[in-house]
């Protein structure tokens, strides 16, 4: 892992100190949205060396346990792992998930049968509507022959953007793709309690919850944050509030999917990040402190149990772009906790636009708002 500025001089000096010792080495590269225009910079480098490269545009960088708009990680491999980018990857005609099973099974199938399992990584646009489906359909495919892990790119302004690249194309409303050695699987936290009061989402398409128990959902959210926190929600004052009080799906196996609400309709309807199936259950959630919950010493804990002393080690980390709109300058309280609580080395990553993952174990992929996905960064 590198941290790097974004100039013509850095780029090559990176590339040049780091040397790799064969042919087909490859960068991961994780650029902020202020530094989109450098990366040309760092494509044409790449391709004059033949060096693979992919990667994403983020709405910031985590660097030195904060965030910053500048700069640029570069993430090697002596020897890049399977790879893909597809682009438009709801057109019309092949199923989004036709495409990424055929490509996750043609890098899948290089692995040696006796290998640990590979992680599936991927960084979708997050401006597509439809993530949590795909997910569930390539689950379907899938099942358990790889770990499940990803996080969304794009702009914090939820507007569309190209935010996916290799070393030629910078491309949006899709997905990139790597298949990561097994001693990466990634572990995902988010800390956040379920309380006991549930209702359903009685209507709902995509991201747009319709209806809550048969009524508008504004009437319902605004109703419960009344009720169980003394706010008077209004139109007026709903986005100073609603990234504080996201709704939380509950799933068969007792976990929460969090969810949070960035946009209200006319007619009451709700628009979250991340689809939510019709008549499942939702239950309104109250965001945590930093910290609280235990949420950063629970997300250590299983890093360790996973990958043992993670001492001086490099953790690639990604933080919810929603979730540091709560916290504020909790956010970077929670990412020194995190530093000190590990005992890692260095932390790279970037803020992101949703998050996949499960909470346990080989669990079931799932699309997720406000949450940290980490991860070493172990090569050999």
């Amino acid at each position: 892992m590198r941290y790097i500025e974004l100039t013509a001089e850095a780029i090559e000096q990176a590339l040049n100190d780091w040397a790799p010792p064969s042919s087909g080495a490859g960068v991961l590269a994780l650029l902020p949205e202020a530094e989109k225009e450098q990366l040309p910079l760092l494509q044409s480098a790449c391709c004059r060396r033949g060096i693979a490269l992919v990667g994403g545009i983020f709405p910031a960088l985590i660097e030195r346990q904060g965030f910053s708009k500048k700069g640029a990680w570069l993430l090697y491999f002596d020897q890049m792992p399977p790879h893909f980018l597809l682009p438009a990857i709801n057109v019309e005609g092949r199923p989004a998930v036709d495409r990424l099973v055929s490509a996750a099974l043609s890098g899948w199938k290089s692995y040696p049968a006796d290998a640990p399992k590979p992680t599936l990584f991927m960084i979708f646009d997050g401006m597509l509507p439809n993530i949590a489906s795909i997910l569930d359909e390539l689950y379907l495919e899938l099942s358990n022959r790889v770990e499940y892990a990803g996080v969304n790119a794009g702009s914090e302004t939820f507007q569309p953007m190209p935010c996916l690249f290799d070393t030629s194309q910078v491309v949006g409303d899709g997905v990139l793709a790597m298949l990561l050695p097994g001693n990466m699987a990634p572990v995902l936290e988010h800390g956040f309690r379920q309380p006991e009061h549930a209702m359903s989402a009685t209507s709902t398409e995509g991201n747009r919850i319709a209806t809550i128990d048969w009524r508008p959902a504004f009437d319902v959210y605004q109703e419960i944050i009344k009720a169980q926190y003394g706010i008077a929600l209004t139109r007026e004052n709903f986005y100073e509030y609603a990234v504080h009080f996201p709704v939380g799906i509950l799933r068969a196996n007792g976990a929460v999917v969090v969810r949070i609400p960035v946009a209200l309709a006319e007619d009451g309807s709700l628009f979250c990040v991340g689809e939510i199936p019709e008549n499942s259950m939702l239950v309104l959630l109250q965001a945590p402190e930093a910290g609280a919950n235990g949420c950063i010493a629970h997300l250590a804990d299983n890093l360790r149990g996973i990958h043992g002393d993670l001492a001086g080690a490099q953790l690639l980390t990604f933080y919810c772009a929603g979730r540091r709109m709560h916290l504020g300058q909790g956010a970077e309280k929670e990412l020194a906790e995190l530093h000190m609580a590990t005992g890692v080395g260095e932390m790279a990553g970037a803020l992101s636009l949703g998050e996949i993952g499960s909470t346990v174990r080989w669990g079931y992929p799932m699309f997720h708002n406000a949450t940290l996905v980490c991860s070493p960064w172990r090569l050999a």
